[in-house]
């Protein structure tokens, strides 16, 4: 595989109760980048991201992470997955401290307490939330959560971080904040990106690639030097 591609896509299907409901016979998405996933409901956005993040199996088709075939014979899936993090459209949160939440993935993987403190007020402070670690998870706004969320998936420092509707139901202002969550955290960590939204606008000013699906067909990607002639 091209040593800059994270992903690579090859006659990739998914059929959910005998409907075809992705479709997608090639495409790459390249390290270090900022990929934002559009199309209507149903369009298979969320399909796809749960088929990249290991959370899914493709029902024919093959996914190369890395150059390395997910699925493929002999392959760590764990491993795997341990280099990606998901934050779900309605992320879950345990009924604990905002600092545990941050904490859970480096508690399992075996960090010290005082690495797990450093590092949660550290991704507490790239997401704007300073001072939160002893706040209580139902005591957080929609946007507050959505940035705790985030923070505990980039706390595990992954190669990439998978974003559903990071901003939907979210006010203006926290939209504005996770925006630049978004680019700050691909700016200082080269981190790849990958987001959904039916927001066309917003795909343009994060993204540096644009992936459009509709009916679980893959119609165009486009890159950033050709958004302006694409509208």
């Amino acid at each position: 595989m091209i040593e800059n591609y994270h992903f690579a896509i090859r006659d990739l299907t998914q059929f959910y109760d005998g409907n075809k409901v992705l479709d997608i016979p090639d495409l790459v998405i390249k390290k270090g980048l900022i990929y934002g996933v559009i199309g209507p409901n149903g369009s298979g956005k969320t399909t796809l991201l749960s088929i990249l993040s290991l959370l899914a199996r493709p029902s024919s088709g093959r996914v190369y992470f890395d150059g390395l075939e997910i699925n493929g014979q002999g392959n760590n899936e764990s491993a795997l997955r341990r280099q990606m993090a998901m934050v779900l459209q309605n992320p879950f949160l345990f009924n604990m401290t905002v600092e545990k939440n941050v904490a859970y993935g480096l508690k399992i993987r075996g960090w010290s307490k005082k690495e797990q403190k450093n590092k949660v007020r550290e991704c507490l402070d790239l997401v704007g939330l300073t001072g939160f670690e002893k706040r209580k998870a139902h005591e957080l706004s929609g946007g507050e959560a959505q940035r705790v969320a985030i923070a505990r998936g980039i706390a595990v420092n992954p190669k990439v971080l998978f974003l559903d509707e990071p901003t939907v139901n979210i006010d203006e202002t926290h939209i504005e904040i996770l925006e630049k969550v978004i680019e700050e955290l691909n700016r200082r960590d080269k981190t790849t990106i990958i987001f959904t939204t039916h927001d066309l606008d917003q795909a343009y000013r994060l993204a540096h690639g644009v992936i459009i699906l509709s009916g679980g067909r893959l119609k165009k990607v486009l890159s950033s030097d050709s958004f302006r002639d694409s509208v």
